[in-house]
């Protein structure tokens, strides 16, 4: 039997890749989605089936502890155990210290470390007890090094590798590894929105100078996420085209 995937924010650049590539390493998947996104979805749903790919999406509000209990067990009862979940549900509601309001600071927070919270806390016990288990953090290159004006974001991409830290230690004689990626700057169609001068002075500070592709994020996931790595534990991998090196 196929190996269940879940990617949180399932749908975006980066989660359409994520997910495309665990499909093709043999995983069916399982994408969460929010209620904005779903009247935009049959363009994306059309697409795996042309390409043969074993690809859900459900509807998901990642801050609210009960639905991703509930979101869960649906998973779970139409395509089995869930044995790989990749947190890339994340926001942004940059502003200096200054500016940033508690709303601003709560939002950030509860979508991006809380959620991964939430959701890792309804399948970590289940993969312990499998005896197999796939936990990959999506972080940033801003939770690496800091951002002007990202107080909200960074901290919060930070506390998703300090989660990674500490599972990898309960989870490793279990056959369970909880590993982080920290993409730098990738081109979704969020940057290709960016006025092109800004773009071009982002690009100017990439020693590889260019943008990464979605696909290579999504690359290094599936092999995260397959019996190859099942030594890797407990990782931070940088994927920034050496704009933060250390």
């Amino acid at each position: 039997m196929s190996r269940v995937a879940v990617v949180t924010g399932g749908v975006g650049g980066i989660g359409t890749e994520i997910c495309r590539y665990l499909a093709k390493g043999g995983y069916k998947v399982a994408a969460t989605c929010i209620a904005s996104e779903v009247d935009k979805l049959d363009g994306w749903k059309a697409q795996w089936k042309t390409e043969g790919l074993d690809v859900q999406v459900f509807q998901l509000e990642i801050t609210d502890f009960d639905d991703c209990v509930k979101v869960t067990a649906e998973i779970e009862e139409k395509m089995g155990p869930i044995s790989c979940l990749v947190n890339n549900a994340g926001i942004t509601k940059d502003g200096t210290m200054k500016k940033m309001t508690k709303d601003m600071w709560d939002a950030v927070v509860n979508v991006n470390l809380t959620g991964a919270f939430n959701m890792t806390k309804q399948v970590f016990a289940k993969m312990n007890d499998q005896k197999f288990g796939r936990i990959i953090n999506i972080s940033s290159l801003n939770g690496r090094k800091g951002q002007f004006g990202q107080a909200n974001y960074s901290a919060a991409k930070a506390g998703m590798h300090g989660m990674t830290m500490a599972l990898a230690q309960e989870g490793a004689r279990k056959g369970v590894t909880v590993n982080t990626v920290s993409p730098g700057y990738i081109n979704t169609s969020m940057m290709q929105a960016i006025p092109e001068d800004i773009l071009k002075s982002i690009i100017a500070q990439i020693p590889v100078g260019r943008l990464g592709e979605p696909k290579e994020i999504a690359q290094l996931v599936a092999f995260i996420a397959s019996d190859s790595a099942a030594f890797m534990t407990g990782a931070n991998v940088d994927m920034n085209g050496g704009q933060f090196i250390h």
